[in-house]
């Protein structure tokens, strides 16, 4: 008989790790509590638009084809993939706005044009952050956090300054021109942290954005989440919605199973891809590893506050992937990580996937998503979010000289009490706990539990940390770490 292994939630990580464990020989099974998969990036349909509710960017596309080729397969075996040009374009005030273009000499170019004498100099960085991608991709990232010594390797100890220093120095050593600065301080926004907190390591982000590119998967980023329930089902993963998972079972130290609807449900080995803190509230006080203190001098990633609004007609001055940075980034921040409220001027970013994509809206109409960077655990009313949907629509029209107001035939919005109703988010966190130095690897929460044997987590609170792509590796290295201490046969 196999042994039996049974996954809370069905975001990428648990997808991920459902396919290994799968195809190393475990009979597996995934509860999800909501009626689809797919956890954050879940997708909303709505009078013809599509929306992606989560995910919107397609990064590091290496890590999207090793996850495939590991099962022998490709992305185009399931979606196809188109590389945007221009990548997104960055708004510092009206009608003023830099357009980052789909290849590294172009980009070179714009910066010349900005900052003359700049060109080299951004040469030399993304050269030194192709080097850091290529160590954390190869050397860094696949390790499952177990120990410090998986930061310890030839290729790293040569880089240990790295560490001690932050992008946003490293960055401003070099460019001068403010606009040039926040383009390239951007990237490590993905990672959840201030340029300030971010080690000069992860540059390697800066690597992906302006070396590797962005794409757009047509029909929108759900286009992977269906892809790896495809993958999971031809493997044999059996996927259950509508299951919220009430209680994690343990006996003797060791996890069971779960319940979920009221039933018991027996296994070998649990796995949990749904939030961490979460999770850990399934269990019993005593069997918990991380206390509430804990959690709370943790430094989180950003929550949001999301608008999807259909428009009745095309937008112009806008393109794909659009940032508005016309606002004080240092104060914005600062209403995120040091003094938590909502901030008076946010910046903000916009999506409207319909422009390269026929799939997003019906013809002649514009699916629009705005995303309002925000503190977790702030207090989310139907009042600020009207209050902060005006603000930014405000600024929008001013800044790409167009009304649109009249032109918005609806808007859902989806914030912190969302984000803690569906995918039960500590404080209502959109992205997990920021990349610090404190925070990286062997020093983010552990994969396996400490305190009750044959439980274990994946996902955006543990390794290697928050994102789509270190979410599929999160699901790799789960099940590498189970199918390397347990038997598959009981």
């Amino acid at each position: 008989m196999k042994s039996t292994i049974h996954i809370i939630g069905s975001g990428f990580s648990s997808l991920a790790a459902s396919c290994y464990l799968a195809k190393s020989g475990y009979e597996v099974t995934i509860f999800e509590k909501n009626t689809t998969i797919g956890g954050r990036a879940r997708q909303l349909t709505k009078d013809g638009f599509t929306f992606d509710i989560g995910p919107t960017w397609y990064w590091m596309p290496d890590v999207f084809e090793r996850f495939f080729s590991d099962f022998n397969k490709k992305p185009s075996d399931y979606y196809t993939l188109e590389k945007l040009n221009p990548a997104y374009s960055v708004y510092f005030g009206k009608d003023d706005f830099i357009t980052i273009e789909d290849t590294l000499e172009k980009i070179i170019k714009a910066f010349e044009v900005e900052e003359p004498g700049s060109s080299m100099k951004l040469k030399k960085f993304i050269n030194k952050a192709k080097n850091n991608y290529d160590i954390a991709i190869k050397d860094l990232v696949y390790n499952p956090g177990v120990s410090p010594l998986e930061l310890i390797t030839p290729a790293t100890i040569k880089k240990i300054n790295q560490f001690f220093s932050t992008i946003k120095k490293d960055v401003r050593n070099e460019f001068k021109n403010d606009r040039l600065v926040k383009i390239l301080e951007f990237p490590v926004l993905f990672l959840g942290a201030k340029p300030s907190d971010t080690p000069s390591f992860y540059s390697f982000m800066n690597y992906a954005d302006f070396g590797l590119g962005t794409f757009h998967p047509k029909k929108g980023m759900y286009q992977v989440i269906l892809a790896m329930e495809s993958l999971a089902k031809e493997l044999g993963v059996t996927i259950n919605i509508n299951s919220p998972v009430e209680k994690i079972i343990v006996k003797n130290g060791e996890a069971k199973g779960l319940v979920s609807n009221g039933k018991n449900y027996y296994s070998d080995i649990v796995v949990s891809g749904a939030d961490y803190y979460h999770t850990e509230t399934l269990l019993d006080k005593p069997l918990r590893q991380y206390s509430e203190k804990y959690w709370e001098k943790k430094t989180f990633a950003p929550s949001s506050l999301l608008f999807y609004v259909g428009f009745n007609k095309k937008l112009k001055n806008v393109n794909h992937h659009t940032l508005f940075f016309d606002v004080d980034f240092d104060v914005h921040a600062e209403a995120i990580y040091d003094t938590p409220k909502w901030p008076e001027n946010p910046l903000f970013y916009a999506s409207f996937p319909s422009i390269t994509d026929d799939n997003a809206a019906p013809k002649g109409k514009e699916a629009g998503i705005f995303l309002i960077p925000l503190a977790p655990g702030l207090k989310d009313t139907p009042e600020l979010r009207a209050i902060y949907f005006n603000k930014i629509i405000d600024r929008f029209e001013n800044l790409t000289s167009q009304s649109v107001k009249d032109a918005i035939i609806f808007k859902e919005s989806f914030c912190l009490n969302d984000f803690i109703k569906d995918y039960n988010s500590y404080k209502g966190n959109a992205y997990g706990m920021a990349n610090t130095l404190l925070q990286t690897a062997f020093l983010r929460p552990k994969i396996k539990s400490k305190k009750v044997e044959n439980l274990f987590f994946t996902g955006q609170l543990t390794v290697p940390g928050p994102g789509v792509p270190p979410s599929l590796i999160s699901g790799k290295l789960v099940a590498d770490l189970i199918t390397k201490h347990h038997s598959i046969l009981v």
